[in-house]
């Protein structure tokens, strides 16, 4: 049965992945597990060609559908858009068939004006947080939505959602998603779709805040729950990489009966995905929440140790193993060099994705992108990392970060072409390092002075067992075969 053009995430019906688009696929799915998702509903991928098609508008009869969907959204929660003392706020997220971390824009907070701030203090008593929230949607308005920063939100919360629909749309055609495409090969694509979601705040006091984790570490494949965490603070704050987060056992030890859950339901979705998965999650005034859910993007290394582990866990076969492995995860394992003993370290962060590189130090993306078509080896340096930044990241031999976690878009879009990362080196890195030639091992997170590179002669274990089971002789078409020599590895 088709879907219609709007829906309902209430996981009462089978979603489609290429209509729906990952993130609305994966809370619906995770709503018809029992999860505790905050209501949703999603504009399908179609709409985002219909839109474009007719001028970039949405249509009045699409409108029109919103708006019932959105009065199913107020009867679910219990609150009112628009109207106070504590009305219904949105999120208005993005989301392809394919996931694309960060390349394509989010709304938070959506619905607030300055006088349903005012009363949402009233009714909660705590001006601090009403202020909070109205900042960061303004803020996020006017730089995504306006493309004005400073500039304040319309007075009419209605005229805030279709504008905010819209330029989630618009997004879909940004540079970013061009360049994260062509480097994926992902082809033109359907579109993106748009869901609408009720608000939780993790910003709401000192027992809320947010995080991602991984079902396994993302870098190495260690079965072992791996993720980061802020507290007081929502999703925007971790994946923006414009903060640097405390690891995951933070939580463990503040609020050991909210991690122990999210290890349960970890266990729970990759089982369901056969998969790692990456999980974003919220925690609002001791109540967890999960907001979406999608197979993780991991390291060439992990990749490898994923699979192998999965077969021999039972949830995959041996043929899904290989076929899950690319020849460029593969031929990253074999090309990998290490770090001259003794070389000396001159910044040091969190390793965010493994491999090592040298290059020159580069801050500026548009010089970052010449000196590379020029064939010089880059590596980019940033206070943080925006997703504008992401076709310099593609022209770049690794990247360097002041502030962020591992669990960053950054991050994760480095670690899935095999990037080397390293996140969270602190105040001044940008400039110590600029102009300087450099090598960055993503693994340790250590940045050393000049080229310390030598050719690594170790074998990386799962490799040798995964080549294994690629059938002898192994068909020309087969993706792996141009690794197959490698078998000896």
């Amino acid at each position: 049965m088709s879907l219609p053009k709007i829906v309902d995430l209430d996981g009462s019906r089978p979603g489609d992945r290429e209509i729906l688009g990952g993130k609305a696929y994966s809370v619906n799915k995770m709503r018809e597990l029992g999860l505790p998702v905050p209501p949703a509903f999603a504009l399908t991928t179609p709409l985002c060609g219909e839109y474009h098609e007719n001028g970039r508008t949405l249509s009045d009869e699409v409108w029109d559908d919103v708006l019932r969907h959105l009065a199913q959204l107020e009867k679910d929660t219990g609150r009112r858009f628009g109207v106070g003392p504590f009305p219904l706020l949105v999120s208005v997220r993005s989301g392809a068939a394919q996931s694309m971390p960060g390349m394509m824009d989010t709304v938070l907070n959506l619905g607030l004006t300055e006088p349903l701030r005012d009363e949402l203090a009233r009714e909660t008593g705590d001006q601090e947080w009403a202020e909070n929230t109205w900042n960061r949607f303004r803020e996020s308005y006017a730089s995504i939505v306006v493309g004005e920063p400073g500039s304040t939100p319309p007075e009419d919360p209605y005229q805030q959602l279709r504008a905010a629909i819209g330029a989630v749309f618009d997004s879909w055609t940004n540079e970013r998603v061009k360049a994260y495409r062509t480097r994926h090969g992902l082809g033109v694509g359907a579109g993106t779709a748009v869901t609408i979601q009720a608000m939780v705040f993790g910003n709401r006091d000192a027992r809320s805040g947010t995080g991602v984790l991984f079902s396994r570490n993302p870098s190495t494949g260690e079965n072992v729950l791996f993720g980061e965490w802020l507290e007081q603070a929502q999703g925007e704050d971790v994946v923006s990489g414009e903060r640097t987060p405390s690891q995951l056992d933070e939580l463990k030890r503040a609020m050991p009966e909210q991690h122990a859950e999210l290890d349960r339901l970890a266990r729970v979705l990759e089982h369901d995905h056969r998969d790692l998965v990456d999980i974003e999650f919220t925690i609002e005034s001791d109540r967890l929440y999960v907001l979406q859910c999608r197979k993780g993007k991991r390291s060439a290394a992990a990749a490898v140790q994923v699979a192998v582990d999965l077969v021999h866990e039972g949830l995959i076969t041996t043929t899904e193993a290989t076929d899950r492995v690319t020849a460029e995860q593969i031929q990253a394992l074999n090309d990998r060099e290490g770090i001259r003993t003794g070389s000396p370290v001159v910044a040091s962060g969190t390793g965010a994705s493994p491999g090592t590189a040298t290059g020159v130090a580069v801050t500026d993306t548009d010089e970052a992108q010449r000196l590379a078509a020029e064939g010089t080896a880059v590596v980019l340096v940033r206070p943080s990392t925006a997703p504008d930044d992401v076709p310099a990241m593609f022209e770049s031999v690794a990247v360097v970060t002041e502030v962020g976690g591992s669990t960053s878009h950054a991050a994760l879009v480095c670690r899935e072409i095999s990037l080397p990362c390293v996140v969270g080196c602190g105040a001044g890195t940008v400039s110590d390092l600029l102009g300087r030639t450099i090598t960055v091992d993503g693994a340790t997170g250590n940045i050393y002075d000049g080229n310390v590179l030598e050719s690594d002669d170790q074998t990386h274990g799962a490799l040798a067992e995964l080549l294994s089971w690629l059938p002898n002789p192994l068909p020309a078409d087969h993706h792996l075969s141009a690794v197959r020599p490698l078998e000896s590895a």
